[in-house]
């Protein structure tokens, strides 16, 4: 495993981090021990960095994460994410900061999620959704300056709302936030404009998330693919958008090679090959998926001419995810 700066905040993080959605539930199924058992793998196998949730799982996938670590002395860093008191997402820029992310609430889902993950500092602090107009409206910044001087956190950052490249890059520019969780990989790449360039200057940190496309870019969600009961990717994949994108998965394999046999590791691997990135946190819910994902940080970086290649295959499909609100 190999380990990256993460922005300024002096932490170093493994590039191939642990997302923690999908043991949370909403993937089809939750099976409690296979995923205690997949933190356990992801930690011996060097990776030190976990992203969770407040609303993952109403908390479960917190409360997971606490009794997986609660033994082991190797403790990794973990990042959460504060839910808008509206509980709507994306935010909107007419939403105001006083409604969505008021001081107090800020305080009181720290508080809750240090119980759940049986902690006394989070190590990144997110708010789950951002507008720039929160730039101006800094009422929320007490609740942030309160928790860091009593040492419930460590640094802050955001996620940026869902399929939008573009809106923390205000926020970087100012200094306001140390990270930005953000969508990007080889069919998301618009965040390379602008928001890559602003972390690299600025030193604030990138972690990536979705970076198979919600499993798009592994090569597995062929049109004939059967969700299981209960992922809400049957909703947003339906058969004809997997077929559009069948043609297009399908020409990535001329890039596979020995240290990238699978469209998977080409996905992280594509991610990792820019500089600003930090850490990549794809959803493991298995052991095997730990195994296969932490394959992908072996210190052997996609040839520049690879990754040019690769830009060639952006794909912006406008595809919002169900629960968008309009």
């Amino acid at each position: 495993m190999q380990y990256r700066a993460l922005g300024k905040t002096g932490l170093r993080v493994s590039e191939i981090g642990f997302g923690a959605w999908g043991i949370g539930g909403e993937w089809g199924g939750r099976d409690d021990q296979q995923a205690i058992a997949a933190i356990h793998r992801a930690l011996d196998l060097g990776v030190n960095f976990i992203d969770t949730a407040h609303v993952y799982g109403q908390g479960h996938s917190e409360t997971l994460i606490g009794q997986a670590i609660k033994d082991r002395s190797d403790k990794p860093l973990i990042a959460t994410k504060i839910p808008p008191k509206t509980y709507r997402w994306p935010v909107l820029p007419t939403d105001r900061a006083a409604e969505t992310f008021p001081a107090d609430w800020v305080v009181q889902c720290t508080e809750e999620s240090l119980r759940r993950l049986g902690v006394e500092r989070i190590d990144i602090q997110q708010f789950h959704a951002w507008t720039p107009a929160f730039e101006t409206q800094t009422e929320w910044r007490d609740g942030i300056e309160k928790l860091k001087k009593q040492g419930k956190i460590r640094a802050f950052g955001v996620s940026a709302n869902d399929w939008d490249p573009y809106g923390t890059v205000g926020a970087v520019e100012r200094g306001l936030i140390e990270t930005v969780q953000v969508i990007y990989n080889i069919f998301e790449q618009r965040p390379a404009e602008g928001l890559l360039p602003a972390a690299l200057k600025q030193g604030v940190g990138i972690i990536v998330r979705v970076p198979f496309e919600e499993g798009l870019l592994t090569g597995t969600l062929s049109p004939e693919y059967q969700f299981a009961e209960g992922d809400w990717r049957a909703k947003w994949l339906p058969v004809e958008r997997r077929r559009e994108v069948q043609t297009r998965v399908k020409k990535l394999e001329k890039f596979l090679a020995p240290d990238r046999p699978t469209l998977a590791s080409l996905a992280l691997k594509f991610c990792l090959s820019h500089p600003a990135i930090s850490t990549v946190i794809p959803g493991m819910r298995r052991p095997s998926h730990v195994e296969q994902n932490a394959g992908a940080s072996d210190g052997l970086p996609l040839p520049e001419s690879t990754v040019d290649e690769l830009r060639r295959h952006a794909f912006i499909h406008g595809w919002a995810y169900p629960w968008a609100q309009k």
